[in-house]
């Protein structure tokens, strides 16, 4: 039930933004840019401190997720609560969330395929 409630939440937040989103597209690039750099950067950052400390790779992964998370969830319950659905700042966490979860899989496929040159430090 939580997980249905969930999805139709997402559908009707992202059903009240899309027309934000796709008149605004010089607006979501420059919210999308930033995002990118960051989450790359800060799980990147992450994922090598933790390979330097020989941390094992199985903490490591979720580490560099979790360092690199902004989360958005709760960022657009806020800004949909005090500034309304179809508002800018419901907007920009929106594309928070639309640019953040396919980035975070990105990065969970990368630290997936480093295992072996992760794990060669540690063996050390």
């Amino acid at each position: 039930m939580a997980i249905t409630a969930l999805l139709a939440t997402l559908t009707l937040i992202f059903a009240f933004q899309a027309e934000n989103i796709l008149g605004n597209s010089l607006m979501v690039v420059l919210l999308a840019v930033p995002i990118l750099i960051q989450v790359y950067f800060n799980s990147g950052l992450a994922y090598l401190l933790m390979r330097l400390f020989k941390v094992r790779h199985n903490v490591a992964t979720p580490g560099a997720l979790i360092g690199a998370s902004n989360f958005f969830e709760l960022a657009v319950a806020v800004a949909i609560t005090l500034f309304g659905p179809s508002s800018p700042a419901a907007l920009a966490t929106v594309v928070g969330v639309l640019v953040e979860v396919p980035v975070m899989l990105s990065v969970c496929r990368l630290c997936v395929r480093s295992k072996d040159w992760y794990q060669r430090s540690i063996d050390q």
